[in-house]
């Protein structure tokens, strides 16, 4: 949530932040006019209260007719009134709710994808002396993966891994989650359903609503352990002493990717469930130690990869290709060389007090104060998906794979094979 003493000093400059990030400016003017009803009712009705009370102070001993009349008058009045205030004040939250965060001044202007800038890049492009295959070609000769009849099962996007590429997924999920926990993440499994409230706290509402799954219940599937971990200190102070406050989920995440529609439809690269380590961190409110702390995070993800031997790419997201809460974000991406591209495979974002205003996270300062933390994530692995890239530039000519050097333990084999 965006602070409403920004909203008003910063309106101009709010609306043109938000219609960089392709949304509609107008929330803004309409957050000010019930914001400006609201305080002038709510002026009236602490002046009411007020004569109200002075009222009663001065009765001495048993109220004259006109002195109960006065009383009953302004009580009226306060009925009348306070209603209306209470439907005021649920109109502003629901609006407030909508206001999207300004991007970092330093986030590049663009209108989608093409405006993200390409910040760094590590590894070789691997050339083969062959063909190369897709990870999905790879996997079905070597009988990793099914998606005829998991389809028939569940429905498109549905898939089953098999054999050694189940171990291989558990191998890697299993090294980045001890690697995190050697970093001072505090390890944790989250809840995968959860309230409507998390989702909200955490901006996935309403932005998001309709990539998410819900149940009978009333609940949502998460589609990514950030919703439960940002979450976990919902309403609650923390000591200055406590942060970073670091935590590592493993957990599935569950997406209906809406708008995909015939995107990315072969193999287990766009699918609706899957598996990921996800990082989640608490700073101070400080926006400069919250960069620093957003570049080590992606430091994490780049170590990961760079043990994985896997060439990538760093991008940074312009603002319209980035989230409706996201004050700056990376992406991550990983060569496939069979489908001969880079393809996304982190995100690495912060969000100031975001966040922690809508899930009404604080903590003590050093000085006594009481502030609001600031926010980041950023994935750690996420699988199937990086499952595919170490098909593709694992591959050897005869359809083999060779697994990473980190997994073989864990695989108990150097090569994969039919």
């Amino acid at each position: 949530m965006v602070d409403i003493r920004y909203i008003r000093d910063n309106a101009e400059t709010l609306k043109k932040a938000i219609t960089d990030k392709q949304l509609n400016p107008k929330i803004v003017d309409e957050v000010l006019r019930v914001d400006t009803e609201r305080r002038t009712l709510l002026q009236k009705v602490e002046t009411l209260r007020a004569e109200g009370n002075a009222h009663a102070a001065g009765v001495k001993g048993k109220p004259t007719p006109e002195q109960i009349e006065k009383g009953k008058k302004l009580k009226i009045q306060l009925q009348d009134i306070e209603p209306q205030l209470k439907k005021l004040d649920a109109s502003f939250m629901d609006l407030m709710l909508q206001v999207p965060n300004p991007a970092a001044d330093d986030t590049p202007i663009g209108k989608d994808e093409t405006g993200n800038v390409e910040v760094k890049k590590w590894g070789d492009i691997p050339k083969f002396k062959f063909q190369s295959k897709t990870h999905d070609e790879l996997a079905e000769t070597l009988d990793l993966i099914d998606t005829k009849r998991a389809v028939r099962i569940a429905g498109n996007r549905a898939f089953y891994t098999k054999n050694d590429l189940v171990l291989l997924e558990y191998a890697l999920l299993m090294y980045a989650l001890k690697m995190m926990i050697a970093k001072g993440f505090t390890p944790m499994t989250v809840p995968w359903m959860v309230n409507d409230d998390a989702m909200w706290g955490t901006g996935y509402f309403p932005w998001g609503m309709q990539d998410h799954y819900a149940t009978q219940d009333g609940q949502k599937l998460i589609g990514t352990a950030e919703v439960s971990l940002t979450a976990y200190r919902e309403g609650e102070i923390l000591d200055e002493k406590d942060l970073p406050y670091k935590m590592v989920g493993i957990s599935p995440c569950f997406r209906r990717e809406v708008g995909s529609y015939g995107k990315d439809t072969k193999g287990i690269f766009r699918v609706h469930q899957f598996m990921k380590v996800e990082q989640v961190v608490y700073t101070v409110a400080d926006e400069e130690v919250t960069r620093t702390m957003h570049d080590e995070m992606l430091g994490y993800a780049e170590e990961l990869l760079q043990k994985l031997k896997l060439p990538y790419h760093v991008l940074n997201m312009c603002t319209g290709d980035m989230g409706a809460g996201q004050r700056r974000k990376y992406d991550v991406e990983v060569w496939f060389p069979g489908q001969n591209a880079y393809r996304e495979t982190h995100s690495d974002s912060y969000f100031n007090d975001f966040q922690a205003r809508r899930l009404n996270i604080k903590y003590r300062a050093k000085d006594g104060t009481m502030k609001y933390v600031y926010t980041l994530n950023n994935t750690v692995v996420a699988t199937p998906r990086i499952l595919g890239a170490i098909l593709e530039n694992y591959q050897q000519a005869d359809g083999s794979i060779v697994v990473p050097e980190i997994l073989r333990e864990f695989v108990g084999k150097e090569k994969i094979t039919i």
